[in-house]
């Protein structure tokens, strides 16, 4: 019966769980069924949910009733919730969210047709998480554009920062066997950009080896032939060592761009958070970064209104910007997450003030980014283009410094450009994160 059905999914939440959810597509099409992406199509859809906030909680509960809205025309049969929220929250959501048929957490994936078939026989709701085996690699079919992917090489996290959550949903830290991420980049086909993944990519292998393989898979990756750059994302500041910024400066294939997720630059803030930097350390980090990769673009995170924050502190935050010069910035709010040692911490800072706050740092970094970006007017940069923004009536791109979806774009008018390859673009404006400009041999 199943053999009938048309299957959509919706993903929500984080690049790593993008792959996750191209893993269950790749289930599915390694079982023989077949897929939409029209919900309003389809007869059964997945909705892989993010619960890492309480604002991706809210956008994870909103679209399962939204889409729960399609049964009424009959089409869709059933909704199939999974991923980080059921994971840790099914005690608090099987029962309420009636419009959930079948409830899967995070190592569940496999169980989704015997999942299907027994509600479907039985009529009865069903809740399998917690019955299921860490995957470690699936075939995949790639909901991101053609020419770049994601690989996710180690899940979990042990860390412990007090105001995440993440451990308690994804468990301690687990890298993935080498050989299969090996094998599993080798099946992507011809990608333009791998970009590596993982709650702490910069710790791989120490859980599995019982040393840091991170160095090492990298170079691995590099020698596969139909990979034509690697980018690296959510790199700890702790674990960037002289090995790791030495293979960057020499590999070829490395973009010379790092996320390097900090949360705070200051000290007492810092340890609240279970941070092992400091400011100090960061500075240190960003000069000896500098100094062997001067074209080195560094991306990161802050968290704005921090329980105890003081007003010192976040202006002593905005002169740390002011002074690292970082390439792209993403600034949020607090979010008072249950069962975190942040959430017990006294005072609690005024949702208005956080929210004030994060405003300010935009309008650092607004400053900061315009000056970068403003040095490249007039020259010549290499552009990965990602297709056509039809809205701007020209073609959209990447440089080196921007990561798909997360930093700015390069819009450019060409006689003609392909998604997925490279081009000499001469820049003749900027914004405060968008470059543009056009290629030799556009004609106005």
């Amino acid at each position: 019966m199943l053999r009938e059905k048309l299957f959509g999914l919706v993903s929500l939440g984080c690049d790593k769980n993008r792959v996750d959810s191209e893993k269950m597509l790749g289930i599915l099409k390694e079982k023989g069924y077949s897929t939409t992406d029209d919900p309003s199509k389809a007869n059964i859809i997945i909705v892989n949910t993010c619960a890492f906030l309480a604002s991706a909680r809210e956008e994870a509960i909103e679209t399962v009733l939204d889409l729960a809205q399609y049964k009424k025309s009959g089409r869709l049969e059933k909704l199939v919730v999974t991923g980080c929220l059921p994971q840790k929250f099914i005690g608090e959501l099987f029962a309420p969210l009636q419009e959930g048929d079948i409830f899967l957490g995070i190592n569940e994936y496999e169980k989704l047709i015997p999942a299907l078939e027994e509600c479907y026989r039985s009529g009865k709701r069903q809740n399998l998480v917690g019955e299921g085996g860490d995957t470690i690699r699936k075939a995949r079919v790639l909901t991101t554009d053609p020419h770049y992917a994601y690989l996710k090489i180690a899940d979990g996290c042990y860390n412990h920062c007090t105001y995440c959550l993440i451990p308690k949903i994804r468990g301690k830290y687990r890298s993935y066997p080498m050989e299969e991420l090996l094998k599993e980049a080798d099946e992507l086909g011809e990608v333009s950009e791998l970009i590596v993944v993982a709650q702490d990519s910069t710790r791989y292998g120490e859980d599995l080896y019982g040393k840091n393989r991170f160095v090492e898979l990298l170079r691995e990756l590099s020698k596969l032939e139909n990979i034509r750059s690697i980018r690296l994302l959510y790199c700890y500041p702790d674990v960037i060592g002289d090995e790791l910024i030495e293979e960057i400066r020499t590999n070829e294939k490395i973009v010379k761009y790092l996320d390097i997720p900090l949360q705070h630059s200051e000290n007492r803030v810092l340890k609240l958070m279970n941070r092992k930097g400091t400011r100090e350390s960061y500075l240190a980090l960003f000069k000896k970064l500098r100094e062997s990769i001067p074209e080195i673009a560094v991306r990161s995170t802050f968290i704005s209104g921090f329980p105890t924050e003081t007003e010192e502190e976040f202006e002593r935050m905005k002169e740390f910007l002011r002074e690292a010069k970082l390439t792209n910035c993403g600034f949020f709010a607090y979010s008072k997450e249950p069962d975190t040692g942040a959430s017990r911490m006294k005072p609690q800072i005024h949702h208005a003030t956080k929210k004030r706050r994060v405003k300010e740092l935009y309008l650092v970094q607004g400053e900061i980014s315009k000056a970068f970006l403003s040095s490249f007017i007039g020259k010549e940069i290499e552009v990965l283009c990602d297709g056509i923004d039809y809205d701007k009536k020209c073609f959209v791109g990447r440089a080196y410094f921007n990561a798909p979806d997360i930093d700015g774009k390069v819009y450019f008018h060409a006689a003609e450009a392909a998604q997925g390859e490279t081009y000499q673009v001469k820049i003749n404006a900027c914004d405060e994160y968008d470059l543009y400009g056009n290629t030799e041999d556009y004609i106005l």
